[in-house]
């Protein structure tokens, strides 16, 4: 999602339900493996900051200082960002399209895969055709964040994105500290995080990773148990108002410190991994056995954040359609 220049965060996906989603998209495991030569296992937290100081009204800093959107507190966050302080990143890379730097032994897995992006109030008004022309297929847009925010251009980048002939999904960035998980999906299927079996709208998705706005409290002073109950109250909450249980982004590191490591998702929820710099998603966390998205970069040939789909474009509309 977002990008500014402060903290840490990112997300992921594999099939869950997997494997009913993304079992009926007939998505092989063969990408889920150790972590490449390098890098950490799991791979980093990357940073979604807050916005530069004196950020012009409309953006995600429009609302009164002291709620969720101003700068520096909620809303400022986004997947699109640098790593932070929990994460590092790794300086394998090619050049890639018109000169943009890809991970090294990238192509060759995205030959078989779907690129895609994700975009939040921080690009905009995106340009959707040129994206197109780029090889951009899909992407996720940020609705949401905690039960205080809503990114002022998403609807105009949800529209743009299917007119341009994209699948797209919405994304709501949490934060455990500040209501509950069923509260603030209730808010992000109000705000955008719905979903309805037309192929070309894809899974909610819940981005839950470092806390950007502490880095004394990265797991949101939520313990283990808590941070995995949130979630399921999110999850639960989701699939009770829209038929779906949402996509999981984060990053191995986040899931191993948060939850403990929690296998609780891996059956029901397809994963969108966070890991940039590298050739492969790593190592997977919580007993996910595919990644359904991952995240492998903070910038390159399609606006915000750079993704690959785990399967062909059919295996996609598939995930978009499917209960």
């Amino acid at each position: 999602m977002a990008r500014e220049r402060t903290l840490a965060r990112r997300r992921a996906g594999v099939l869950a339900a997997a494997t009913a989603a993304l079992a009926l998209a007939g998505i092989a495991p063969a990408s889920a493996g150790p972590a490449g030569p390098g890098g950490p296992a799991g791979g980093a937290g990357t940073a979604r900051t807050s916005p530069p100081a004196g950020a012009p009204p409309g953006a995600e800093t429009s609302l009164p200082a002291g709620t969720p959107g101003s700068a520096g507190t909620p809303g400022s966050a986004g997947t699109s960002g640098t790593f932070g302080a929990s994460g590092t990143s790794e300086s394998a890379a090619t050049s890639g399209p018109a000169g943009i730097s890809e991970p090294a032994g990238l192509s060759a897995l995205a030959a078989g895969s779907v690129r895609g992006h994700d975009v939040s109030s921080h690009q905009k008004r995106v340009d959707w055709a040129t994206a197109a022309a780029r090889g951009a297929r899909f992407v996720y847009v940020k609705a949401t964040e905690s039960t205080a925010y809503r990114n002022p251009y998403f609807s105009g980048q949800y529209s743009g994105a299917r007119e341009a002939g994209l699948l797209r999904g919405a994304y709501h960035f949490a934060l455990p500290d500040r209501s509950s998980g069923t509260r603030q999906a209730a808010y992000f299927v109000r705000y955008g995080g719905g979903w309805r079996a037309d192929g070309w709208t894809l899974p909610p998705a819940l981005d839950i990773e470092y806390n950007p706005y502490s880095t004394r409290h990265k797991c949101y002073g939520l313990g283990k148990t808590r941070m995995v109950r949130w979630i399921r109250a999110f999850s639960d909450e989701v699939e009770r108002e829209t038929g779906r249980r949402p996509v999981i982004y984060t990053t191995t590191q986040w899931w191993k410190l948060c939850t403990g490591n929690s296998r609780a998702f891996s059956s029901s929820n397809p994963l969108w991994i966070a890991r940039h710099g590298t050739s492969r998603p790593g190592t997977l966390p919580g007993g996910w056995r595919y990644w359904t998205f991952w995240q492998y970069a903070t910038k390159g040939r399609l606006p915000g954040d750079q993704n690959l789909f785990n399967g062909p474009l059919s295996r996609l509309r598939i995930l978009a359609r499917s209960r």
